[in-house]
């Protein structure tokens, strides 16, 4: 049983991040804030955000990972349970060119928090993603 559930954790965590490349594809200049929210990108439904709730309606302040930048460290956090049945399973977090400058797994009991180095000097946008067992996909962006 525990390969069965590493497979299926492992299948689930390609898939976000076969996702995650799609939807940082559509979304290549289109930086999610306010007046440009994931519902206006083609990808509701699929990615969400603290702004294209969709489905999840009420959901974005326990599954939406927040990004805190000191100087070159940046610490993504998703304030939410991590129960055996309902968890973190992922967070990631992209440049804005796509490239993935890290990511995290998560179990059961761990915090939903993870810690990255930006390259020297880097400035412009990153994607933070979580992604929950049961509410799917969720992205912050921010500039630095």
């Amino acid at each position: 049983m525990k390969d069965r559930r590493s497979f299926l954790k492992g299948s689930v965590a390609a898939t976000a991040v076969l996702t995650l490349a799609s939807a940082e594809q559509a979304l290549a200049g289109y930086p999610l804030t306010d007046s440009k929210p994931v519902a206006d990108s083609g990808l509701a439904g699929v990615v969400y955000s603290k702004y294209s709730q969709g489905k999840w309606q009420g959901k974005a302040g326990s599954h939406a990972p927040r990004i805190t930048v000191k100087g070159n460290i940046v610490t993504v956090e998703t304030r939410h349970v991590m129960s055996a049945k309902h968890l973190i399973i992922r967070q990631t977090l992209v440049g804005g060119d796509g490239t993935v400058l890290g990511s995290k797994n998560f179990q059961a009991g761990d915090k939903a928090i993870s810690v990255y180095e930006l390259p020297s000097g880097y400035k412009g946008p990153l994607i933070a993603t979580s992604f929950c067992n049961l509410h799917d996909l969720w992205i912050t962006e921010v500039i630095v």
